[in-house]
């Protein structure tokens, strides 16, 4: 890599020579050996340097790697980018753009429960009744930090939080991807299915996006489940008395009625098909049931619960489900197995829950703010989900659910 000692004594003939002398030449006789050797000399160098910083940044990365916490490689890589101050590295890894107070390179806090969210609201009108905020839900860590668990509103309509939500961490080492849980008052609320352009696809008369001049009183929209096209879902889908695909009896169903309201339930077990039901949207079989967190959730592999991305068991994921007071529970997160989502729908009051969709893309909750804009509200993501909170306001490949406020 350096001279030896003959070149060494070359160079030192050479810069004794009187000025006036032949201009030096190289070992090949080429003109301009001094400058020829000092480009060579600081190639060499470079080249040096590029490899040591290299060998650091491969030692660093490996040590990225091998930290702990259950969230795969892309998490820990674009976890450890932020950490070091290398936002747009990291978000080119992570495949989103980053989420303000989402990335607090410490485990022992969660910097993002004491950001504000901004809350929707309509214009204020008479409180008829008062809607509490829901009680705190039981950390999945304990102890839980400060705020963790506890409900704020997310969307207050005529004075009343008629949706509220909570943070909490999935693990005492992910404090960076927190677990959204939101409660929604059912009897404030109308929920509509609407089909995706390729999830069930087809012409429908609800159309695979909340239009323009089909947004006042928007408050929340949110996934659907597995696609229906290739059988993932293990479930049909039905709207507007029309089957896109069959009806399997034992799927979880998110059933929509034509007064607004949703049930969640077995299908031709504790919900079916009535005259009142314009909508049915299955996926896989229940997580929660009768209160309690099913046999499957333990025991039940991909064949149940799907392939997820790189085969690890923590990936995004989303549930929702209804308390005994028929009020809607929904859940999301970015490093969520089976099980924690399970367990977390069923601390959060769920007597039946079912699975969403899952893995990196497809899980979303966003709400609205339609305080100054009514006709067009601005949405907001519930976490740091991939996937931009206007997602449904442009054409959505996947079935969703809008969530509106009753009139």
């Amino acid at each position: 890599m350096a001279y030896n000692q003959q070149d060494a004594q070359q160079d030192a003939c050479e810069s004794t020579e009187p000025s006036g002398s032949e201009p030096p030449v190289d070992r090949l006789g080429r003109p301009g050996g001094g400058d020829h050797r000092r480009r060579t000399r600081l190639t060499w160098t470079a080249l040096t340097v590029s490899l040591l910083v290299l060998a650091l940044v491969v030692y660093c990365v490996q040590d990225a790697l091998a930290a702990p916490g259950k969230q795969g490689a892309t998490a820990k890589l674009a976890r450890w980018g932020r950490c070091h101050h290398l936002v747009v590295v990291a978000d080119l890894i992570d495949g989103r753009a980053r989420t303000p107070g989402a990335a607090d390179c410490s485990a022992g806090t969660l910097s993002v429960l004491r950001t504000t969210h901004p809350r929707a609201a309509t214009k204020p009108r008479p409180v008829v009744a008062v809607v509490p905020l829901h009680p705190p839900v039981r950390t999945l860590v304990a102890p839980a930090l400060p705020g963790e668990g506890v409900f704020s509103p997310l969307v207050v309509v005529g004075g009343q939080p008629v949706v509220q939500r909570a943070l909490m961490r999935p693990d005492d080492e992910d404090a960076t991807f927190p677990v959204g849980v939101v409660w929604m008052k059912r009897s404030a609320l109308r929920f509509e299915l609407h089909p995706g352009a390729a999830e069930p696809g087809g012409d429908w008369p609800v159309p695979p996006t909340v239009p323009t001049g089909h947004r006042t009183g928007l408050v929340a929209t949110y996934n659907g489940g597995f696609k229906l096209s290739n059988g993932d879902s293990h479930g049909g889908f039905y709207l507007d008395g029309r089957t896109a695909v069959p009806l399997v009896d034992g799927a979880a169903s998110e059933v929509f009625h034509r007064n607004g309201s949703l049930t969640i339930g077995t299908w031709n077990q504790d919900v079916a098909m009535a005259p009142d039901v314009v909508g049915v949207r299955q996926c896989l079989v229940p997580l929660v049931a009768g209160g309690r967190v099913t046999e499957a959730v333990y025991d039940g592999g991909t064949d149940v619960w799907g392939l997820t991305d790189g085969g690890n068991s923590f990936v995004a994921r989303s549930g929702v489900g209804v308390d005994r007071n028929g009020d809607v529970i929904y859940v999301g997160g970015r490093l969520m197995s089976v099980e924690t989502l399970a367990d977390t729908l069923q601390r959060a009051g769920a007597v039946s829950a079912m699975m969403l969709d899952i893995n990196l893309s497809w899980p979303s909750f966003i709400s609205y703010d339609g305080t100054r804009h009514p006709s067009d509200p601005v949405p907001y993501n519930l976490v740091n989900f991939v996937r931009a909170p206007t997602r449904y306001y442009d054409q959505s490949s996947r079935d969703f659910v809008a969530v509106y406020a009753r009139r």
